[in-house]
Parts: structure tokens; sequence; C-alpha cells
């Protein structure tokens, strides 16, 4: 296994991070241990999660994806061979069965992380993350920014200065954002500026062959800023391991379980995701392989998050750690992306 260090921390993160968000609900309690055991035997040591994991969220299930963890960890004993990561969920409304009001102030965010220790079992969370912002901006697909009129959000400056409090408490060792926007990542970055608050180390976003957004403004900002990308949705729900190419639903997949979930299945996604499975064919390349290989790559990069339901898909998964492509075959990505930029943000 490869590892990156995250500047303005000690974190020295596997390349290939291990998704969590099926379990307890596509998956039992039994397989999530045992792609645990997997993955740290595969030396992978970063572990992400979130408050409102398993997903779609629920109330029946809320919550259940810590629980799971912090039972492997407890019986394993392995909590010092793992970067436990978590996030705190924001607003909107439509997950009040979370907390009646799930905004980033003192009260919520301590709710939010007092219930991930004791579900996870565990004194301290290694990197703790804002799942989404406060404030309203572009999120899961959307594209374009609109202007709230009514702005009911707590400010940055108040959500950092709580989660200050969490870091001097000993509760928290790093902070990361997630779903965040390039303004939103430089105001975090500004208002740590003199040392007083601190330091967002990672940002926690979509990144895949078909969502390429992040590098139009916030790649920039993790080069000069030392700022690091946990990349979300790395094969975009499964569509770039080219199983559900020319109209195909496997039953037991997300997009039939869960047909919601269009994000990646918009636009000219379709063209998109042929020309990219016709340069691994191409290359002699496994399809998923190649499309983690090239976010392994990409150095603004910390840790590329593979979920998977099934053993081999993570086998696969965690094998692309080792692959390196071919310039020729990054030249013909780039082609394609040039051709049909981000079909789906």
């Amino acid at each position: 296994m490869k590892y990156n260090n995250i500047p303005h921390s000690d974190l020295r993160v596997s390349v290939i991070g291990l998704g969590t968000m099926t379990w307890g609900q596509q998956n039992t309690e039994t397989e999530a241990q045992e792609q645990m055991d997997y993955a740290l035997e595969q030396g992978i040591n970063l572990f992400d999660t979130a408050e409102m994991y398993p997903i779609p969220t629920r109330r029946e299930t809320c919550h259940e994806t810590e629980r799971i963890i912090g039972n492997w960890l407890a019986s394993r004993g392995t909590r010092d061979q793992v970067i436990l990561a978590t996030k705190a969920a924001g607003p909107p409304p439509h997950i009040d069965h979370i907390r009646e009001d799930n905004c980033f102030d003192r009260k919520n965010l301590t709710l939010a992380l007092e219930g991930s220790l004791k579900r996870l079992r565990t004194d301290h969370i290694d990197l703790y993350q804002l799942h989404w912002p406060d404030r309203k901006v572009p999120l899961f697909g959307r594209r374009d920014f609109e202007p709230d009129a009514a702005d009911h959000s707590v400010p940055i400056e108040e959500t950092l200065a709580v989660l200050a409090d969490f870091v001097k408490e000993g509760k928290v060792r790093y902070l990361g954002i997630s779903n965040e926007t390039p303004w939103g990542a430089m105001r975090f970055i500004e208002l740590a500026r003199d040392g007083e608050l601190p330091r967002v180390v990672t940002i926690q976003n979509s990144y895949n062959l078909l969502n390429r957004t992040f590098d139009t403004g916030l790649s920039e900002i993790c080069h000069r800023e030392g700022l690091r990308l946990l990349a979300y949705s790395p094969l975009a729900f499964g569509r770039l391991t080219g199983k559900y190419r020319h109209g195909a639903l496997p039953s037991d997949s997300r997009l039939a379980l869960f047909p919601q979930y269009k994000r990646y299945s918009r636009g000219n996604s379709d063209e998109a995701v042929e020309r990219y499975a016709k340069i691994a064919e191409d290359a002699g390349l496994d399809f998923a392989q190649m499309s983690l290989a090239w976010i392994n790559q990409q150095g603004h990069v910390a840790s590329n998050l593979v979920g998977a339901t099934q053993m081999d898909q993570l086998r696969l998964n965690i094998a692309s750690a080792e692959l390196v492509l071919s310039p020729e075959v990054v030249t013909a990505i780039e082609e394609v992306h040039r051709q049909i930029p981000n079909p789906c943000p």
C-alpha cells in the first residue's frame, strides 16, 4: 500500500481509504467486519464514516454504520491502527431524524460529536469533518450558486471556534470539510492564519472521471494552501465499473435499489462512460481500476475512498493502488475530458 502525508498534520493516510456508507443497510455487520479485516490486512489505515450513515439515511438505520465500526474496533483491539474519520450532518430539515436542528452551532456540534464518540466506542476522532456547509450552496449535483435572501446559517468563525474547543479537549485531532466550495475552503483557511483557530487539513468532495469540477478552483487551493482531497464516489455510483453499460441494471446494484440516485446518470454521461471504457479495453486494463488509478495519481489527493458491497469488488478496488497509468492512457483520458467535460457534477 502507498501512503500520503497530509500537510499541516502528522496524518499519513493510505492512498486507498475505506468508505463505509453501505454498512447497516446493503451490508450486514458480519460483511462489514470482513471488509474491515481485509482492508486493514492490505494496509488501509483510513476508515471514513458519518453519523448519518448508512445511505440513504433513514430513521430506522441512522447511526448503524458508526455502531458497526465501534463494535469492530472494540472486538479487534485495532483502534491505534486506524485513522478514524467521521462527519457531522448539517441542514436541511429533511434529516430531522438525526437532530431537530442540524446546524453547526455549539449545541448541535456537541451532540453530534458525543454521539459519534459513543457509537464508535472511542475517546477521540482523528479527523472530524463537516458533512456539508451550513449555508446554501450547490450540493449533490446542482451546478449553480443561488444567493439565499434569508440566510440563517451559522457563521464559519463561530463553527470553527466550537471545533477548536473539541481539539483542545482532545476529543478531535484534526478537522476536515466536505462538499465545500472554493470560497468556503478559503474562508476556513483564512480564519486559521494567525494560529488561534485550528486549520482544516482535508476536504472530502466528489471526484471522478465524470465529475472533475473540483479541478476548476479547489485543486489550486489544495496545491497552494496544503489542503488535501479525500475523493468520494470515485466510481460514480458504479458507473465507472462498466456494470451499467448498454442499459444494464443488475438487480442488486445501488442504482436498481435506489433509483433516486441519478447524479452520475445525467446528460451525456453514457457517451463519456463508453469512451472511458474503450480506453481501458484498448490498454488491457480493468475499467474500475483505471478509473481509480487516475484519481490515485493526482497530486492533490490524499486518499481515494472506495466503497463496495461485495468482497470481490473491494479486492479489485484496493489493488488499484498498485496500478500506474501510462502517459498514453492519461492523454486519452484528458482528451475525453476535453470533449465531454464534467457531465455529472
